[in-house]
């Protein structure tokens, strides 16, 4: 593909994508031009897929079909919206209509009366986008949408992620063509670091320094990875981008490898991501075949490919050193640094690696300028961040914000605040490297100080919102049985340390713990800090160190009253009935699976304790309300 030939499709697809990106009086005006009647985009990422949004296509097809516009309606299958819990999700252009929750019975109806006859199914819609006079809110101004800031998420929920044509209708490639006709190496890496965008994968370091670094490593060969690995439970910020817009990734490293002299790249994807996997598969044979991969890209002389490696599901291969020694067929343990990667990386060479949402943010910066991306977010840490909401929210989903919004604005504005009434006590950032935010400091801006400062860190972008029946020696608990299990064993501090830790919180939660083991707990996590090897464990203490720090006095009500008040840790509580409210239906006995319930028709049960195992299902059975938690 020349550059002309670039050009000529970025015009071709323009018009179908402005139509996607702008809604209402403008979109009306731009839908003839696109030579269809309407678009029909249905989200086919991997929440909607589980939901069934497949079927939802199928269906469509086949109506379509049936009714003889199939040539008239083009039906699009994209990467994520963002509003997960609302899938499969299916927007109508030019009306920007979002139909929520899109079911295959409900498609006739709305392919009849909205597709043909013209008259929007609104009680189908996603109901904040409906005004109380039944007109229709642009999404864009809803309350998960009109604080986002998308540029990572650009694409996604756009375009087709299997269709080259479409992100070169966005602008795709026109970096890369930038760059390799109008820029040098040291253009290229001074652009990234004027703009002051750090990675997104946990550490925060500057891109463009790491750049730097590898640029002026000597070596014959070089490389460039992308570190798709993502482990963090509840994180699912880079599988997102990566079913959704491929090419951004494929282009940002191919614009590194022209800026450090590498001519050959790696992604580094977990095999458990089948969606994305076969998504790049597709993107990285489109542009092999359209010369945007490959020999004498655009005719300029400069080659370069990508391959895809795919990992088990080792946490630790998150770890740069791990992943390298991964890709190179070894077992993913961390290497001692330094020296480090840009130095002497994969297969002893010089090497760069970023997380896919590092990369997703370099063909926009190169397009629109440093400044541009300097201008978002704080003093230093600039640009937006993207979190995957989970946990006790309303709209758990994908989310991208400028950094510096706070935890209040993202929780209660954008996430739509707790369901069911219950209070805030903890948000989680940074996965099992990370720690948990009290409510108290719920205004406080995210960036990368601001966490640091708090016992936190950004991580690659987890954030698991938790209410008031959590309990955060629990939490604590959960974190270090996830590490333990991923520690790779190679290092003494992280083998054994973790272990350790964990035990220590079985004792509290158990009811054997000691107020002496919590000070024995941050001595061992400072140790774990300084002398593991690689950052799982140097980080694996922070989630206990900062539950420590912000909720100690639930860890010294765990120990000293032997009570656990949110009433999870289950060798610490007990049910009991109370003979007043108890009516000897018999529910609870009938339900208790140990057979610890006994008591005639019509008159009080009672609990043996002995034999009661604490799973709760009296007490969601009765209806009386008289099994009491205590």
């Amino acid at each position: 593909m020349t550059i002309e030939e670039l050009n000529k499709i970025s015009k071709e697809y323009e018009d179908l994508i402005k139509v996607r990106r702008i809604v209402a009086e403008e979109g009306e005006k731009l839908a003839g031009e696109t030579g269809y009647r309407k678009q029909i985009l249905v989200c086919g990422g991997t929440g909607c897929t589980s939901s069934n949004s497949q079927g939802v296509i199928n269906a469509l097809e086949e109506e379509l079909k049936a009714h003889g516009i199939e040539n008239e309606i083009l039906v699009v299958k994209t990467g994520c919206f963002g509003l997960c819990a609302l899938g499969p999700i299916m927007i109508v252009y030019p009306e920007g209509v979002f139909y929520a929750e899109a079911k295959t019975e409900n498609v006739k109806r709305i392919v009849e009366e909205h597709i043909i006859g013209g008259n929007v199914c609104k009680d189908l819609l996603y109901q904040k986008t409906v005004h109380t006079d039944g007109s229709i809110i642009p999404l864009a101004q809803t309350d998960f949408y009109k604080k986002q800031m998308r540029i990572a998420l650009e694409n996604c929920g756009v375009i087709d992620p299997e269709n080259i044509k479409e992100y070169i209708g966005t602008g795709g490639y026109q970096a890369l063509a930038k760059v390799l006709t109008e820029m040098t190496p040291d253009d290229v890496i001074k652009c990234i670091t004027d703009s002051g965008l750090r990675g997104r994968g946990g550490g925060g370091f500057p891109t463009g320094r790491k750049w730097a670094f590898a640029k002026a490593s000597q070596g014959d060969i070089k490389y460039v990875c992308c570190n798709a690995d993502e482990g963090d439970p509840g994180a699912f910020m880079d599988r997102s981008i990566l079913e959704g817009d491929p090419h951004s990734v494929l282009e940002a490293m191919t614009i590194a490898g022209f800026a450090i002299g590498a001519h050959q790249g790696y992604i580094y994807v977990r095999a458990e991501y089948p969606i994305a996997v076969d998504r790049l598969k597709i993107a990285i044979a489109q542009s092999r075949e359209n010369g945007t991969l490959g020999k004498n890209i655009f005719g300029t002389g400069f080659d370069f490919d990508i391959e895809i490696r795919l990992g088990a599901g080792a946490f630790v291969c998150g770890e740069e050193t791990a992943l390298m020694n991964s890709i190179e067929g070894n077992r993913g343990e961390p290497r001692p640094r330094p020296p480090y990667p840009a130095i002497k990386g994969l297969f002893g060479k010089p090497t760069i690696l970023n997380n896919v949402e590092t990369w997703s943010n370099i063909p926009k910066i190169i397009r629109r300028g440093a400044e541009w991306y300097a201008s978002m977010g704080t003093e230093g840490s600039k640009g937006t961040k993207v979190f995957a909401l989970g946990g006790k929210i309303t709209n758990v989903g994908l989310v991208e914000v400028p950094m510096g919004t706070t935890l209040r604005e993202i929780i209660e504005e954008i996430g739509g605040g707790i369901p069911n009434g219950k209070k805030f006590k903890a948000a989680q950032t940074g996965g099992p490297s990370g720690g948990c935010i009290p409510a108290k400091y719920i205004d406080t801006p995210i960036d990368y100080e601001s966490l640091k400062e708090l016992g936190s860190m950004m991580g690659s972008g987890g954030l698991i919102v938790m209410d008031e029946d959590t309990c955060m020696v629990d939490i604590a608990k959960f974190y270090l049985n996830f590490t333990v299990d991923e520690s790779c064993g190679k290092c003494t501090p992280c083998r054994i340390g973790t272990r350790k830790l964990l035990q220590y919180l079985e004792k509290i939660t158990d009811g054997k713990g000691e107020l002496e083991d919590i000070d024995r707990i941050e001595e061992l996590a400072k140790h774990m800090q300084t002398a593991s090897l690689c950052a799982l464990g140097q980080s694996a203490p922070n989630p206990i160190l900062s539950t420590v720090k912000h909720f100690r006095d639930e860890y010294e009500d765990h120990i000293l009253n032997k009570h656990c008040s949110a009433g999870v840790c289950k060798k610490l509580i007990s049910y009991d009935i109370d003979p007043e409210k108890c009516k000897g239906c018999t529910l609870c006995a009938r339900n208790c699976p140990v057979k610890a319930i006994t008591g005639t028709v019509k008159q009080p049960h009672v609990i043996d304790q002995n034999k009661c195992i604490k799973c709760g299902l009296c007490e969601s059975n009765c209806k009386f309300g008289a099994v009491i938690k205590k």
